[in-house]
């Protein structure tokens, strides 16, 4: 008896095992089939929760290890993804997808050394492995060599000359140079014979927009969208090539679709934003681009735009302003920590330029003061003196440096420097429709308007007040024609998430002949911001030194520059009369002929910016007056300055012109 109770539990036992054997066996194929549903709907989120539902269920599931590691590249993450593919890659070590995936990982996260190695191994073996074939592309790609990768990919098309993967990546690397009428052949092909797949009607969309055809991108974008309704990324191009349309309520609607999906889509408010912008609708622009800033405060194109509707839809009092210069003034001070004086000067005056009545503008006036620049300290505290912000710092700090300042050039001379308004070259800064960015509508001019914002810093430069975005470069160089400037820019801007490229072609107004261009390169954060300044200076270091006499006393001269523009004790100029000189046909500088040269000056006094200088003339008569300009002397080797022709009288050669 006792022996037949045993052996009924023995075999209850058994049977209760092999029922959870059973049951746990039919979990782990559920979760693992779940998980290969949701990587063919590509929703890695559910398909990574399934697969480690299955390796919980058996650590060793060498397929659900595989999977896992291929969701987790899918989602960025790197280095989960890399832990992943090698513990698969240990469970099955003759896997060359396994190893290719590993390839792809590595060059991911940028080692591309040991990618190469990994590489290496699978080619000896495999030679013709079409998955190494790309990822050895895709590292020449990451190593910066263009043309290799290039050379690759066709190698690949010649090898696989139907495979979608080899069409889009070789029509993808062509575009990226420019040549898209080379891209679309390929594109072409692989519509032709993948038309049921969403995403090569979206890399032909893709390829149309960077080219500029915006219909085309669009009716690819839309057959991409019937293949599969929930495809966002397509949406979001969408929404961008209506925007560059000038469909700017489409790209609205659009962008809310986005922003229903996903309320975190910064770039989906972004588009928001700037469409209402367009659409003269700015109060709520400024609510839209608000939101965006709040799901991503270091999206600099965001805030840039965001402050650039401030700017100019909201009265100097607004406390919404106090509220946006905070930021900067919050960054001024974190500068200042770290004894970065000149990041911090370039933050005061980005949070003076949007909120001038700030209180914070004693801490910009303090900084002037260490700087060197007394002078413009004192003007600063005055400004809040007259606007009633004083306290007895301030009051005290003014008494003072009034006594302190007594015989300084100004009040020698009896001039304010800082009401003076001389700013001798005239600029316009443009943005061409056609160069807008891909991942930010409208890139170029926001970094445009940017660049104007800080070219307004400048006390040398006028920057013009006309329309930025321009359809083409025949209207912009009429309308910076038309306006008198001396040079426009047309700025431009290629971004990716992680680096920004800014272009800016600089031309002569009059003649719309190239005059200089200037580039800048920028990874990692605050990239537009470093990268504008940068651009600034590359300008400013090239235009001419430039002045005007104010004043003459017998032979001394006081000239509108000063320290502030690099003049120092001793340096010597050349005096022409005024109104002589003209901005070159090509390049930078100006034209005078030798008659126009009345005398040179030596600066003996160098305030901030006013200058005092020791005048000689140049011919017999003594012909130097105030309004005369003062330029630097001319390099030595250079051209020398030619004979005025004097055949023919300009104003008899204008009356003569509108006979014709």
């Amino acid at each position: 008896m006792r022996r037949n109770v045993k052996a009924i539990s023995i075999g209850l036992f058994l049977l209760i095992s092999l029922t959870v054997f059973i049951q746990a066996q039919q979990n782990l194929s559920s979760w693992y089939e779940q998980g290969q549903r949701a990587m063919v709907q590509e929703d890695w989120y559910t398909a990574a929760e399934a697969f480690l539902e299955v390796l919980k269920l058996n650590p060793a599931h060498a397929d659900a290890t595989a999977a896992l590691a291929e969701c987790y590249f899918e989602l960025r993450e790197y280095d989960q993804a890399l832990s992943w593919v090698q513990k698969a890659r240990a469970l099955s070590r003759s896997s060359m997808s396994l190893a290719n995936l590993e390839a792809f990982i590595l060059i991911a996260m940028g080692k591309l050394d040991t990618a190469a190695s990994v590489l290496a191994d699978i080619l000896s073996r495999e030679p013709y492995n079409k998955d190494a074939l790309f990822a050895t592309a895709e590292l020449e790609l990451a190593k910066g060599k263009i043309g290799e990768a290039l050379k690759k990919y066709r190698e690949a098309v010649n090898r696989y000359p139907d495979d979608r993967q080899a069409l889009l990546s070789l029509a993808l690397v062509l575009g990226s140079l420019g040549e898209y009428d080379t891209a679309r052949t390929y594109v072409t092909k692989a519509v032709t014979l993948h038309s049921d797949d969403y995403r090569v009607h979206y890399y032909a969309a893709y390829l149309d927009a960077l080219a500029g055809k915006l219909d085309s991108a669009a009716n690819s974008l839309d057959i991409a969208l019937t293949l599969k309704p929930t495809f966002q990324a397509g949406r979001a191009l969408l929404a961008t090539v209506r925007y560059r349309a000038n469909r700017f309520e489409e790209a609205s609607r659009l962008a809310d679709q986005l922003i229903a999906a996903n309320r975190n889509d910064v770039s989906a408010w972004y588009i928001k934003g700037m469409a209402f912008v367009r659409l003269g609708r700015l109060s709520e622009a400024r609510q839209i681009l608000a939101m965006a800033l709040s799901i991503d405060k270091d999206d600099e194109f965001v805030r840039s735009a965001l402050e650039d509707v401030v700017l100019k839809s909201t009265a100097v009092e607004s406390a919404e302003r106090a509220n946006w210069a905070e930021w900067h003034f919050k960054k001024a001070r974190e500068y200042l920590s770290n004894n970065l004086s000149q990041e911090a000067l370039f933050e005061y005056r980005r949070a003076l330029r949007i909120n001038p009545y700030a209180a914070e503008r004693q801490e910009y006036a303090e900084l002037l003061r260490i700087q060197g620049y007394p002078g413009r300290q004192l003007e600063e505290l005055k400004f809040l003196q007259d606007i009633g912000r004083s306290n007895r710092t301030i009051n005290d700090t003014v008494e003072a440096y009034n006594s302190l300042l007594y015989d300084t050039l100004p009040r020698i001379w009896q001039v304010n420097p800082y009401t003076l308004q001389n700013r001798h070259w005239k600029l316009a800064v443009f943005s061409v429709g056609a160069q807008s960015g891909m991942k930010h509508v409208d890139a170029g001019a926001v970094v445009a308007s940017y660049l104007q914002d800080i070219l307004t810093q400048d006390g040398n430069i006028l920057t013009m007040p006309l329309e930025i975005r321009q359809t083409s470069f025949s209207t912009a160089y009429r309308t910076a024609r038309e306006a008198g400037a001396d040079y426009f820019l047309i700025v431009s801007v290629k971004e990716q998430d992680r680096d920004l490229s800014i272009q800016v072609d600089m031309y002569v107004g009059r003649t719309g002949s190239r005059a200089a261009s200037f580039s800048v390169y920028k990874v990692g954060q605050d990239r537009l911001r470093n990268g504008s300044r940068q651009i600034v200076s590359q300008l400013q270091n090239l235009l001419p030194f430039r002045a005007v006499i104010l004043q003459r006393k017998a032979g001394l001269v006081l000239i509108d520059k000063g320290k502030a523009d690099g003049v120092e004790k001793g340096n010597s100029y050349q005096i022409i009369k005024k109104g002589s000189a003209t901005v070159k046909n090509e390049g930078i500088g100006l034209i005078y002929t030798q008659q126009d040269v009345i005398g040179t000056v030596v600066i003996d006094t160098v305030d901030e910016l006013i200058a005092q200088g020791t005048v000689t003339r140049a011919g017999f008569y003594d012909e130097i007056t105030s309004g005369d300009e003062v330029i630097a002397l001319p390099e030595k080797g250079a051209n020398p300055v030619p004979q005025k022709n004097e055949t023919i009288d300009p104003e008899l050669r204008d009356l003569l012109r509108t006979l014709r």
